[in-house]
């Protein structure tokens, strides 16, 4: 995690003052990682250094947002929209979750790998677009059927587990939160287009879902958890599809596990029309579809 905070010159897109405030940023995630070893203070690290990075982001989103006004960028409202997202539901939900566990070490690791993976995507892919080194990725933005399948999700998703789901993003774009089982759902329809659906668990939560399925503690991911929890996956996205009328519509192809450097690499390319990021109280989940 370390290395991929370190500033680099690729990062710069051009324009003075946006970059010195990337630059800021990420310095002051850097130094939380640096204290947050530090076990005796972690707690007032932590909440001195979260709401100083809070505090910088929306000025420094503020900023940014009048820099692309005054340009007349074309791509203001999406960019914008990105900002809310990040202001408006990410940093409140992972600062109350660390408020909730007293900053436990799971909780501070969710505060941190998100903002290292936003910044650096962000700044990689949306940032860039601005000064036009490339176009913007966020081509495909939440609507009304975003919120039906974040409803619908949340209302399976505790039938199912009995947990409750909690929205942190509705851009989520890979990041990191933690050791992460990923399995990716390939179908397809009669027309033979085709829709990936990423299943995205953290780890500690397959554990807690399996063990309760097999009514006694599961401590270790191992096959029968991986391939256990596939079917999981594949009856979930089943209950979903009911939901939508959309059961008959799309078979299966195939399923499989990728490494979160191949998420990472298949969201570059192009990110998900739906890209959802839940907190379930005992772990991260993400609902990712792509159809083409």
């Amino acid at each position: 995690m370390m290395d991929k905070i370190k500033w680099n010159d690729r990062f710069n897109i051009g324009v003075e003052s946006i970059d010195k405030a990337h630059q800021r940023l990420f310095s002051i995630v850097h130094k939380m990682l640096d204290l947050n070893d530090d076990e005796k203070d972690r707690q007032w690290i932590c909440e001195e250094g979260i709401k100083y990075f809070k505090s910088y982001t929306l000025k420094h989103f503020a900023d940014e947002e009048a820099y692309m006004q005054s340009i007349h960028y074309e791509g203001y409202e999406a960019h914008k929209r990105i900002h809310d997202d990040m202001r408006d539901r990410t940093l409140p939900v992972l600062e109350k979750d660390m408020v909730e566990s007293e900053y436990s070490v799971e909780s501070v690791q969710h505060f941190l790998g998100i903002c290292i993976g936003w910044l650096t995507g962000h700044i990689m892919l949306e940032d860039h677009a601005i000064t036009g080194k490339i176009s913007y990725k966020w081509k495909y933005e939440p609507t009304e059927e975003t919120a039906v399948l974040e409803e619908v999700t949340g209302k399976v998703f505790k039938e199912l587990f009995g947990l409750e789901l909690e929205t942190v993003s509705e851009h989520y774009a890979g990041e990191d939160f933690g050791k992460r089982v990923c399995y990716r759902l390939s179908y397809r329809d009669q027309e033979k287009k085709t829709v990936q659906v990423f299943f995205i668990l953290e780890e500690r939560l397959v554990l807690r879902m399996i063990s309760q399925l097999a009514g006694r503690e599961i401590t270790k991911t191992n096959k029968v958890a991986v391939d256990a929890m596939s079917l999981i996956a594949q009856q979930f996205m089943k209950r979903i599809g009911v939901c939508f009328h959309a059961n008959g519509l799309y078979h299966l192809e195939k399923s499989n596990l990728m490494t979160q450097e191949q998420i990472v690499q298949d969201f570059g390319y192009e990110y998900p029309r739906y890209s959802l990021l839940f907190n379930t109280g005992t772990g991260y989940f993400a609902l990712c579809i792509k159809s083409r």
